[in-house]
C-alpha cells in the first residue's frame, strides 16, 4: 500500500468511531512507519481515540511519548496533542509525561508550543488542579513572538478561569492590558474572553 492509499484509509477510520477502540493496536504498529506523515496521522488518532478510551491506549503511552524528542517538529507537535488528548480523558494516563510536556512552551517551533498550549487546556479540562504553580510558564506564551502562539495563550487562562479562578487572578491587569495594547485583533479577544471567566 502506498503512503496516498494507506492515508486515506486513516482518513476514512477516522470517521469509523465503531471501529477505534479494535484499531488501536494497529495504529500503535504504525508509529513504525517510514514515513513521518503516517507517524503523525497516527499519533493524532491515537489522541482522539485516546480522549474516548483513554485505558485502551495506556499500553501504547511510552510509544506515543517517544516522539517528544523527535528532531521532526510535526511529530514532537502531534505526540504533545496526543498527549493532551488522552490526558483530559484520563490524567493518570498520562501523568508520569506531564511534566515533560512544559519544556514544549519552549520549543523553537511554533506550533510545538502552540499545541502545549492545547494539550494542557485539554488536561485543564479536567484536571485543573495540577497547573497551580505553572501558571508563570502559560505567562511567558502570553507575549510569544507567534501571533498563533499569542492568539491561543489566553485561552489557558480562559479554561482555568472557569475552574481555578484563584490561578488566573494574579493576572488580570496584565491580560487587560494585553486586551488593549496587542497588535493582534483576536489576541486582544481573548484575553477579555479570559478576564470576563473570573469577574462574572
Amino acid at each position: 500500500m502506498t503512503e496516498s492509499e494507506l492515508y486515506k484509509e486513516l482518513g476514512a477510520l477516522t470517521k469509523d468511531r465503531d471501529k477505534w477502540e479494535e484499531s488501536i493496536p494497529y495504529l500503535s504498529t504504525l508509529l513504525n512507519h517510514e514515513s513521518a506523515k503516517i507517524k503523525a496521522k497516527a499519533l493524532w488518532m491515537l489522541g482522539e481515540i485516546g480522549l474516548v478510551y483513554p485505558l485502551s491506549v495506556q499500553n501504547h503511552v511510552d510509544e506515543i511519548a517517544f516522539y517528544l524528542d523527535s528532531p521532526v517538529p510535526l511529530l514532537r507537535e502531534r505526540a504533545v496533542n496526543a498527549l493532551g488528548r488522552i490526558g483530559r480523558g484520563s490524567y493518570q494516563v498520562i501523568e508520569p509525561y506531564w511534566p515533560e510536556l512544559f519544556r514544549f512552551a519552549f520549543d523553537e517551533e511554533p506550533k510545538v508550543r502552540l499545541n502545549f498550549i492545547w494539550a494542557s487546556e485539554n488536561i485543564a479540562t479536567n484536571t485543573p488542579e495540577v497547573y497551580g504553580n505553572f501558571m508563570p510558564v502559560f505567562e511567558t506564551l502570553l507575549h510569544d513572538s507567534d501571533d498563533r502562539v499569542r492568539m491561543e495563550a489566553p485561552e489557558i487562562f480562559r479554561v482555568l478561569g472557569k475552574r481555578r479562578p484563584e490561578f488566573v487572578r494574579p493576572y488580570v491587569n496584565q491580560l487587560q492590558k494585553i486586551s488593549e495594547t496587542d497588535s493582534n485583533r483576536v489576541v486582544r479577544i481573548h484575553c477579555l474572553g479570559a478576564i470576563k471567566t473570573i469577574i462574572q
